[in-house]
């Protein structure tokens, strides 16, 4: 399956109709990582005519009025062509917005996935194929200021659970030199702010 992964960055030539159907014409999925227009989302999905799972970024406050067409990811597994995905919102807190969440808060939902995905986990060695997110692990692909710090979190999220990846935005890739993928136990943890295509299968052994 090839999934089409945006976040954070809006990427003029994702706006040209022409572009996409010539680049992304065998996509299956479209995954937003957060902090993108709904707008832009919706003309994506629209042009290619594939579904769309999301999560919210800490600036997508809009979403409440008005959500992109598609999945809200976040807390929810969902399972799509035999590859299971489960998302978690938000940034670290360092205001008061809506879509911010102390690392405690975060730790809870973590906790909260469990019933859904230890079970998966004992019976087919992973709890979920991919995690999507906003924000990166705790010491993966962050930065030192509060508002692009990673969740710890997600690092026991990743022991726990096992997904195959982590797919997060958040921290921009101006720097081209900037490490967007690390390996991290069993997970492949991947920044894939702006635009990032990418190939998987599912595992026989997984269930759905």
């Amino acid at each position: 399956m090839k999934i089409l992964c945006v976040s954070d960055t809006v990427v003029q030539q994702m706006e040209n109709a022409a572009h996409l159907r010539r680049r992304y014409h065998d996509v299956d999925l479209i995954i937003s990582c957060g902090d993108m227009p709904a707008t832009y989302l919706e003309f994506i999905t629209s042009v290619l005519n594939v579904p769309l799972f999301y999560v919210r970024g800490n600036h997508d406050e809009r979403y409440r009025e008005y959500p992109p067409g598609g999945e809200d990811l976040h807390g929810r597994l969902i399972t799509y062509n035999g590859i299971s995905f489960y998302g978690l919102e938000g940034s670290m807190r360092y205001n008061q917005g809506a879509i911010q969440y102390s690392d405690v808060d975060m730790r809870r939902l973590v906790l909260s996935a469990a019933p859904r995905l230890l079970p998966r986990r004992w019976r087919y060695g992973r709890g979920v194929d991919v995690l999507v997110t906003h924000s990166p692990p705790r010491g993966i692909h962050d930065l030192p200021d509060l508002t692009h710090t990673g969740f710890k979190a997600f690092l026991t999220f990743m022991d726990w659970y096992r997904p195959r990846y982590l797919l997060h935005g958040h921290v921009h890739t101006w720097d081209r030199r900037a490490t967007v993928e690390t390996k991290y136990g069993d997970t492949c943890v991947m920044n894939i702010n702006p635009v990032t295509l990418l190939e998987i299968e599912p595992e026989t052994k997984q269930g759905t």
